[in-house]
């Protein structure tokens, strides 16, 4: 299989521009494109009064990981490997098309694939700062971790940072201790599915859906037809189904919870990390440097290095709070002759929602999130 890669080289001149795009076939899978015009048109407002270049890549390439060190232990010979988790957790391929893109799942399996196979790690922190996700691709990080672990024997430590809500929560299950800020929002226990029906607004302006189907539950939850309350039994059925297991989930993995706040600890709601303290869902309160000290006695070494993972081209961390998922530099300017006076711009923002799925929550597709937490 095929992935079709485009680089686009735009010029900027007073009186307009000039666009020229080239077409890469590599080994990979074959993805839809973008259009060309439209992007042109959106980089418009960036003529000035002199001819200026802007280059960049509508669909990323693979990334070989380096590993930096962000914190050492001093005689330090050992190493823990920070794992970043953040943003939405789902299974699923997108465009880097000036943003971060690529599948959540691969990057956390590329990385914990690193740290197995080096010997020089001995430990694993995940750094969550998710709302969640979507179901599967929750439960797929969940299944690699604790896949990891079953492997390589070296113990995991989670850190929760900002948020560590629903599926974040529900991937934090996998580590052996989870640390959490006192003011981590985290919880949000539970499995949505979010719709919307726009079957009366239509209605009042004459506007009548209707489809041809195979059966009468071919359609559920479809937003231009009437609301069908045995349809919506169907989906709260999946919900619940969905539910129970992140339930157990809670029971296997945290079977210190206590019992009698167990039923209002999942009902959905958030709450802070020092409350999951004490709803026995988290261990204990504290940050990234405690997650590090916390991996060391798990793994039984004295002293160690602090690494991340990050792809080539990324942002290098400064330290353990910077992601090392960030997305390569801002397209680089430059004047005609290959000088660029050192600028780096990030001006342009693209939808290019239809080229791949969206990462947000879309209408009668299953979640464990928190949407008050998404992006």
């Amino acid at each position: 299989m095929r992935t079709l890669r485009f680089v686009i080289t735009l010029t900027i001149l007073p009186a307009g521009f000039a666009l020229q795009a080239s077409c890469y076939l590599v080994s990979m899978q074959m993805r839809r494109t973008a259009s060309c015009a439209s992007l042109a048109l959106a980089c418009l407002f960036l003529s000035a009064c002199t001819p200026l270049t802007v280059s960049f890549e509508l669909f990323g390439r693979e990334k070989k990981l380096t590993e930096t060190v962000v914190d050492e232990d001093d005689r330090a010979v050992w190493k823990v490997a920070v794992i970043d988790i953040d943003g939405l957790i789902y299974d699923a391929n997108l465009p880097a098309l000036l943003a971060k893109g690529g599948n959540p799942a691969d990057e956390i399996v590329a990385r914990l694939n690193m740290a197995a196979d080096d010997p020089g790690v001995k430990a694993v922190i995940l750094r969550v700062n998710s709302p969640g996700g979507s179901v599967t691709g929750s439960d797929v990080v969940y299944s690699e971790i604790m896949r990891f672990k079953e492997k390589t024997g070296k113990p995991v430590v989670v850190s929760m940072s900002e948020v560590a809500a629903s599926g974040g929560y529900y991937v934090s299950l996998a580590g052996d201790k989870i640390i959490a800020y006192p003011t981590t929002i985290t919880g949000s226990i539970g499995v949505i599915i979010p719709t919307i029906n726009f079957s009366n607004g239509l209605n009042r302006i004459g506007i009548v859906a209707r489809s041809v189907k195979s059966g009468p539950n071919k359609d559920l939850a479809n937003s231009l037809e009437p609301m069908r309350e045995s349809q919506y039994a169907i989906l709260q059925n999946l919900v619940d189904e969905f539910y129970a297991n992140f339930k157990a989930k809670v029971k296997e993995r945290r079977p210190n919870a206590d019992m009698t706040r167990f039923d209002q600890a999942t009902d959905g709601r958030i709450f802070s990390g020092r409350e999951g303290v004490s709803l026995g869902l988290v261990d204990s309160l504290g940050g990234i440097h405690d997650a590090f000290d916390e991996a060391k006695i798990l793994a039984n070494i004295p002293s160690a290095k602090m690494v991340k993972y990050r792809p080539e081209g990324a942002i290098r961390p400064r330290s353990p709070y910077a992601s090392a998922n960030e997305p390569m530099v801002a397209p680089q300017m430059t004047q005609p002759g290959g000088t660029s006076g050192g600028t780096e711009i990030n001006l342009l923002q693209i939808n290019a929602q239809g080229l791949y799925p969206a990462s947000g929550p879309a209408p009668s597709a299953v979640y464990y999130l928190w949407l008050a937490g998404e992006p």
